[in-house]
């Protein structure tokens, strides 16, 4: 599960390699952009995603999920309703390296 508060080309990099794994997986978006649907069909088609679901939630988020509000990107991975690794970062932190992070978790819901 995937929080972010904008489009990147770093966020649609660890998209699409969540994308090609056999986990499944959706991104929400945090936006008050009336554009941002059309913007994220427009991505997914680019990009090739195929599986990963892309959502739009409010600005805050789900009020359950408490996503950080000075998080731009938010990565929780869960088995069986249990966090098994949470990544969070700030504007401008997530890049290739935060996306290698993120991606060495995988295997801790692949059990």
């Amino acid at each position: 599960m995937v929080f972010s508060r904008t489009t990147s080309d770093a966020l649609t990099s660890l998209v699409k390699k969540l994308d090609k794994t056999q986990v499944n997986s959706f991104v929400v978006f945090l936006s008050d952009d009336e554009e941002l649907e059309g913007k994220l069909k427009t991505l997914a088609e680019k990009a090739g995603i195929k599986k990963t679901v892309l959502a739009i939630d409010n600005v805050a988020g789900p009020k359950a999920y408490n996503v950080a509000k000075d998080a731009e990107v938010t990565v929780v991975f869960y088995n069986a309703r249990k966090v098994e690794a949470n990544h969070a970062f700030k504007k401008g932190e997530f890049n290739a390296k935060a996306i290698e992070a993120v991606m060495a978790d995988l295997p801790k819901i692949q059990k």
